[in-house]
């Protein structure tokens, strides 16, 4: 299987590099070009079967991409909902549905045997470096605390330490309740324990848990994060941990919202290219069109998820910018975890948790 991965994957750079001039072709060029794709004429062909979470995420992807990407060539992004059971089978090189599929760094880091490898030029400069060769449509968010602005007036919580500061800082918090969305629980502890950021990995698990311990009376445990809204804003929650787009579809529906950008965790994510994709060609392309800074920046805005081209910060205002976890004036604030890590060690944070969660 590697050798063949191998001849795929070389194979592939060289079909990418035509696609993708084509594709620049079309974009800057003629109404024929445009017209050609749109009706089958270009290089590419069938469907690409994409694989997500569905929600207004998936929605902003198909205005921001995919709508865009059938227009010029023809082929159709067929948004289907995620199934663990097949994208980790084919994560371990199994065969399956899904041409591109929703994967956490952690999972596609430790699974690249079984991945393509997309081209240089197709490549999103704001992911870890060891990550870019496997991510199509990548896409960075957040996880960080924040609260309703008028629940500390004076001004909320300025780092995990605070956090587990509840006379300072008092009223519960909603944390992650579900064993598989541990996200940053252990760091954050460790961290409010005094580890410094650099000093974190390997996670001293049995020392996290005792910081978690010292206020678990104070926790109100969700098992989804759509739960946190409703937390915060009916005043279950005064302060809540979970991935900042929650926060933003807050601020959709017209609450004030502070985020604490200091502290908060840089988390990369995006698709992964299988090896036993039925349709690599269109994948390979579709991985060129997502990266376009101006398309990305569209995503951006309409998700407040950060970019993974740099270059997307030259097409968003400062007011967007200013929401997004990755935006270079949190470059100083923000915290990364060790991927790798994490992914190696997957099954025993996760069995760490769900018994800590089991009390």
């Amino acid at each position: 299987m590697a050798g063949f991965i191998r001849v795929r994957r070389a194979a592939m750079a060289g079909i990418a590099l035509t696609l993708v001039t084509a594709l620049a072709a079309g974009c800057a060029g003629s109404d024929d070009t445009a017209s050609a794709g749109a009706s089958g004429g270009s290089d590419l062909s069938g469907e690409i079967i994409f694989a997500d979470y569905g929600g207004p995420t998936n929605e902003s992807r198909q205005a921001a991409y995919f709508d865009g990407f059938q227009d010029e060539t023809g082929v159709e992004v067929v948004s289907v909902a995620i199934e663990d059971a097949i994208y980790m089978g084919m994560l371990d090189g199994e065969d399956g549905d899904y041409d591109v599929f929703q994967s956490s760094a952690a999972e596609t880091l430790t699974h690249t045997d079984n991945l393509l490898e997309l081209p240089e030029e197709m490549r999103g400069d704001l992911l870890p470096e060891e990550l870019r060769p496997y991510v199509v449509g990548g896409f960075v968010f957040g996880i960080a605390q924040g609260w309703l602005t008028d629940t500390f007036p004076d001004g909320g919580p300025q780092t995990w330490a605070d956090f587990f500061d509840t006379e300072a800082f008092p009223g519960t918090r909603a944390w992650p309740g579900a064993p598989g969305s541990f996200d940053a629980s252990y760091e954050i502890a460790l961290l409010a324990d005094g580890v410094a950021p650099d000093d974190l990995y390997p996670l001293d698990i049995p020392r996290a848990e005792a910081k978690l311990d010292t206020i678990r009376d104070d926790l109100v445990f969700y098992q989804a994060y759509p739960e946190v809204q409703q937390l915060l804003v009916s005043g279950s929650a005064a302060i809540a941990v979970t991935v900042t787009g929650q926060y933003t579809a807050l601020m959709n529906a017209g609450e004030d919202v502070t985020i604490q950008w200091n502290e908060a965790f840089v988390v990369p994510s995006g698709f992964a290219f299988p090896a036993v994709s039925g349709n690599p060609d269109a994948v390979t392309a579709l991985a060129g069109w997502m990266n376009d800074p101006e398309r990305q920046a569209d995503f951006t805005e309409r998700t407040l998820y950060g970019p993974v081209n740099s270059e997307v910060f030259d097409h968003i205002p400062e007011d967007v910018a200013a929401n997004v976890v990755n935006s270079p004036e949190h470059e100083d604030q923000v915290l990364h975890w060790d991927n790798q890590w994490r992914g190696e060690n997957y099954e025993d944070l996760l069995t760490a948790y769900t018994a800590w969660l089991a009390g």
